[in-house]
């Protein structure tokens, strides 16, 4: 069993008025198998939290430690955290004009799984996980999100992560932009993945709707740049029925 612990967690970002600390504190462990759902309003640190774990070089972590299965992450560079098991599916996913779907993945794949897998299997390997999240076959050969809508963008980011079958993913609010087609679609594709292996999940997310799909373990409220207060489904329902005014102290539209 694998274990991601976050441990007082710092960062903070460049502006012009100089540094801005948006971490100011966090205290998270997901285990193999878990599902936490991470919750706040805009502005409160969620996806800081996500670049700061993947090793966004925007953000500095300025104390605390990432640990995973004992060993700090932080002194890592981004595709060696890729390596020992980490995932970030971006809330808006990157075009990477003239490399294409199917060079990046198999790229990525013997990165993380330190061969070139089988053209044979990979291409069956392929073609399964793309039926699943119903891709056409078409889209392994353009351009990495080039042209692509946002559903289908956030298609491939749990295209990627069906292949690269890391330890622990990080999903920075995978809902966003989607209709209800892709949503399920989506959501269908991770919990295919949760059952298939052992994989810790952090879904980032500002509304409870991909909660309707995918059922967290616990539930985090996030304000003010750490977590505020944690439980289970039930918590989500709260927020939904009541947004994050207790937290914040500011009217938030409910979380639907």
């Amino acid at each position: 069993m694998a274990t991601l612990e976050i441990k007082d967690l710092h960062a903070s970002v460049d502006t012009d008025e100089g540094a801005k600390e948006i971490l100011k504190g966090v205290n998270l462990t997901i285990k193999s198998g878990e599902t936490h759902a991470i919750m706040g309003p805009n502005g409160s640190g969620k996806s800081t939290l996500s670049y700061a774990i993947a090793g966004h070089p925007k953000y500095q972590v300025t104390s605390g430690e990432v640990l995973l299965d004992g060993e700090n992450v932080l002194g890592m560079s981004v595709d060696e955290r890729a390596r020992a098991g980490l995932f970030l599916a971006m809330q808006y996913p990157v075009e990477v004009p003239g490399v294409s779907m199917s060079n990046f993945l198999r790229t990525a794949a013997t990165a993380v799984r330190g061969e070139a897998p089988k053209l044979r299997h990979w291409v069956k390997e392929v073609k399964e996980e793309m039926g699943k999240l119903e891709i056409s076959q078409e889209f392994a050969e353009r351009s990495v999100n080039e042209g692509f809508s946002g559903g289908e963008k956030k298609r491939h980011e749990i295209l990627q992560l069906a292949l690269l079958k890391p330890k622990f993913a990080i999903l920075d609010e995978t809902d966003s932009g989607l209709d209800v087609d892709a949503l399920r679609v989506v959501s269908e594709g991770v919990n295919a993945y949760k059952a298939s292996s052992e994989v810790g999940v952090m879904l980032i997310t500002h509304y409870t709707r991909i909660l309707r799909h995918i059922t967290p373990d616990f539930v985090h409220v996030f304000a003010g740049g750490k977590i505020v207060e944690s439980g289970g489904k039930e918590l989500a329902d709260e927020l939904e029925e009541h947004g994050y005014v207790k937290y914040t102290g500011k009217t938030e539209p409910a979380a639907v």
